[in-house]
Parts: structure tokens; sequence; C-alpha cells
């Protein structure tokens, strides 16, 4: 029987699926499979998942991905995970989920982040965790839930996130990685230890949380009928792994502040690596770790993909169900009805902030807006107008980053959006930086595999050439007209968002009590 084990099997717990993948030692793609599942949105400001639901889809994914390969469980060195931030769940003492999965996109615990930026205490949790002060963040969610459901939070035995909930199905331990723990607001990113002073504030103990552990940490012993399920020898070794956006970062070998990230899915993020725990003074980027002495400063929006396929719903849709969720590839033919438009859109802009924003702006009550509409315009500039209000998005949170010394001379992308080329080249004119676009997609996937051949001692250190085989698919470079032109759009385009925002305070307060006043009137 063969003992070769060049096989990583990493696993990506996203938004809207869960995505597997085996990968060979030099970093090839052997398989890929992928399993959805829904985001329920009970009410306006709710964003909450079924957490057995995505453990089974872990399950399944796993399985198929193996079967798929054709690599036989011998082969396979471990198990590598990836994940989304920002989850809670909460669980009884009897391991229960008392609550579905919480996301980052949950907007109940909006005024608990302004109290506590209004408080004053706010900049210094976020200096001692690296966190930005937002709804997205378990801090504000449980000071929330603390406040508004004393019943359940009283119930809990602990706090976990999704990865946490797999884990603990899977080995019966509660572990959370320094990453993942680094994006809650309440891990001390200096001391590396639960922060006291958040702690106080969310109400809750160290106990009742999961342990921190570095992203190298191994696991063994799986739980024998999951084992079987899967395919995997029980005492197969399970590297805990990191976040999904640092290990994005891994993935594409965007390992120092001379190149910069940028993954757009669902939402979108900014990223660079840096050597040292690196903070914004206004606390608009985040600091989160990887590995070692390895930290991931940058940003995310909440509007990236989304937006484009909301705009494609809207526009294309011609009264029927909105299109499905599949991923955004899917969408290629209705994007590219933009490039009927100029760039500018003839002067149409769009602020792409409908589910609120993260940064750079950090406001949960934000609200989108076409600004400029006129008889002129019709539907190839309005999806032009989301595309580059998107990638405006992106431009801004790379100038925080330059604010902090950073000099990208390139931008490294990946995630499902850009696979449409306009995309990519409205970022590179957008930022008048060239994009690369690297062969390997689904970097957070192959960042999982890198780590994890790093934590079995397969390679030396993270940079390790063994497993960081980079192709590159295509390269689009600046085009200096268009670069100029959207120069002098960027400062309108933020001054739109400065004017608007005591106004968005305003629709946002009565969409809120609309909503609840017209579902009292239905009862």
């Amino acid at each position: 029987m063969s003992k070769i084990q060049d096989y990583v099997l990493a696993v990506d717990i996203g938004t809207t699926s869960v995505k597997t993948l085996m990968i060979h030692q030099t970093g090839k793609v052997k398989a890929i499979h992928s399993i959805g599942y829904p985001l329920n949105v009970p009410q306006s400001d709710r964003a909450e998942q079924d957490p057995d639901q995505i453990f089974q889809a872990t399950l399944e994914a796993m399985k198929v991905v193996i079967t798929k390969s054709g690599v036989q469980s011998d082969d396979i060195l471990c198990v590598s995970f990836s994940s989304a931030m920002h989850s809670v769940i909460v669980v009884d003492e009897n391991h229960q989920p008392l609550t579905p999965s919480i996301i980052w996109a949950d907007q109940r615990s909006v005024d608990a982040a302004e109290e506590l930026i209004n408080s004053g205490k706010g900049k210094q949790i976020y200096l001692n965790t690296g966190t930005p002060i937002h709804p997205m963040s378990p801090l504000t969610k449980l000071i929330w839930m603390k406040d508004n459901q004393v019943d359940l939070f009283n119930q809990a035995y602990k706090f976990i996130g999704i990865k946490e909930y797999v884990f603990y199905q899977l080995f019966r331990q509660y572990k959370v990685d320094y990453s993942i723990a680094s994006a809650t607001g309440m891990f001390n990113i200096h001391e590396l230890k639960w922060d006291e002073e958040a702690l106080q504030l969310a109400g809750v103990t160290q106990e009742q949380l999961s342990e921190p552990v570095p992203s190298t940490y191994r696991m063994s012993g799986m739980e024998p009928e999951h084992a079987s399920a899967i395919g995997l020898h029980v005492d197969t070794p399970f590297v805990i792994g990191a976040s999904d956006g640092v290990l994005a970062n891994l993935g594409i070998g965007v390992m120092n502040s001379d190149e910069v990230a940028v993954t757009i899915g669902t939402s979108s993020a900014v990223r660079t690596v840096v050597r040292k725990p690196t903070l914004d003074p206004e606390g608009r980027l985040f600091c989160y770790a990887l590995a070692d002495d390895y930290w991931v400063i940058g940003g995310a929006s909440n509007n990236g993909g989304v937006v484009l396929k909301w705009t494609v719903d809207q526009l294309f849709s011609e009264g029927t169900a909105p299109l499905s969720q599949h991923e955004l590839q899917q969408y290629t033919s209705y994007l590219d009805i933009a490039k009927e438009a100029p760039p500018g859109a003839d002067g149409l802009l769009f602020l792409p902030l409908l589910t609120g924003e993260r940064a750079p702006f950090w406001d949960a009550k934000a609200r989108g807006v076409f600004f400029g509409l006129s008889m002129a315009h019709g539907k190839s500039h309005m999806m032009r107008a989301a595309m580059e209000g998107m990638i405006f998005q992106i431009g801004a949170m790379v100038s925080l980053l330059e604010n902090l010394s950073v000099t990208p001379i390139r931008i490294r992308a990946s995630g499902g959006v850009v696979r449409s080329e306009l995309c990519c080249q409205i970022m590179a004119d957008v930022l008048g930086i060239p994009v690369d676009v690297p062969e390997v997609i689904e970097s957070s996937g192959l960042g999982a595999a890198k780590l994890a051949l790093y934590a079995m001692g397969v390679t030396d250190n993270l940079l390790d050439p063994a497993s960081s085989e980079y192709v590159s698919q295509a390269l689009y470079t600046p085009n200096e007209v268009n670069h100029e032109l959207y120069k002098q759009l960027l400062p309108l385009y933020q001054q739109i968002y400065v004017q608007l925002k005591d106004s968005f305070r305003q629709i946002a307060k009565f969409q809120t009590s609309n909503a609840a006043n017209i579902k009292e009137m239905m009862n």
C-alpha cells in the first residue's frame, strides 16, 4: 500500500458554500468540489445560517473531492481548514446549538457598536485586538445579545464560530486558531490571549470561549463515524488552519507589503502582509494573525460580488424570480453589457453600499445610491457604474494601506468576480497598478494547503518554494487615459458619501421603524 502522502485535502468554509480541494505538494490542484447552502434573512437586519447544514455539507464535500480526485486515503498527508470570520453560535452544556450561526453580515448590533465607539472605549479595544468596532464582530454581537436576549445569553455554555463548531463535531474539543480569534474583537493580538477588557464588555469569561491555539495546531483522533463517512483514517492529522482572508494572501504568494491581495467574492477584501501587528490610528483597518511573525492588515467591504448579483437580478430578471445563487462566472454575459458604456459611465456613479459598509467607511447604516442618473443612461451604464463603484471601494482601502507606508507595485486578484476580464481591467485603471490574476483563483484553499505543509514539517517556512508554485493566468495593465478619468471621479464619489452620511442614518431609521410598523399591522 502506498505511503507517499503527497496530497493535502483543503477545506474552505465560506459564506455561501464550502469548497474542498485536493492539492498536491507542488501546489497543483487535483480536484475541487463545492456545496452551497442558504443564507437566511428572517429580518432585514439578520443574517443567519444553519450550523448543522454547513457541517453536513463539509463532510459531503470532503467525501466527494476524495472520490473525484482518485487519491487514496493513505496518500493524504493531512486535512487543513480555511473559514469565514466573525460568526457566532451559542451552544448549551449538551453542546447543542441554541442559535443559528450569526454571520458577519448580521446588523442587529449596529447600535451596540455605535455606543461602544461613542463611549471612548472602542479605540482601546481596537488597539488591543486589531478588529475595527463594527456589527460584524462577535464582540458587538455578544454585547447586543447580553442586553437584548438575556435568557438565551444566560443559557450559554460556549460562544463559538462555525469552524469551532465543525471541529467540535469532529474531535469533541473546543479550539480556535489565533487567526479566527483575532477577528472576534476579543483577542489581544499583542499577548496572543483573550483580552480581559473586551471580555468584560461582552460579559463572557475565557471558559465560555474556545482555547486559542496557533494556526499550525494539529489534531487527530477523529470521531470514527465521521471518518468513515468522509473516507479518511481516524488518525488522519487535521491542521486547524486560519481565516479565509489571511490564507488568501498565502495562497497567491502576497507575503510582503510590495504587493496587495484583492479578493472579490460575495464581499471583497484588500490585504497585505507585515511582520508585526500594525494598526491604523483611526481604527479603519484590521490586523489579523496568520502564523509565526506574519500579520495581515487590510480592509473588507460588505459589497463585493453581492452588488453585481443584485444589479444583474434587478436589470435582467424581467419580472421573474431573481437569478439563482450560482457563482458569479455564470453572470459573465450580463456583466459584459457594461462594455457598451464608456469608463465613468457617462457621469453615472453608484455607491454600492447595499448592505451597509465595513471598510473604508465602517458605517452599518450606509445605503446604496445611484448619483447623476439621467434619461441618457441605460442598463449598460447602470451595470458599469455598479462595477466601478465596487472597485472604488477597493481603491479607497488601498489608499488607507498606503497611509501606513504600504507601497504596492502590483495587485494579485482572486475570487469568483475576477473571472470577469472587464472587472479586472477596471481595477487596474482605477488603482493605476497592474492586476495579476493567478491560474488558481481559489486562493484560500491553496493557502490552507501551504500552511498545512509548513505545519507538518514538509516545508521549512511559509515561503518555501516547494509549496509556492505561482502561475499567472492574466495580467491587466492600467490604461493611463482611463486612470486619469477615474482620478477625477474618485473625489466626487467620496464626497457623495460624506454629504449623505447623516441622511443615511435618517433613512435607515425610517426603514427600520417602517418595517416594524408594517409587521405589526400584518399581525
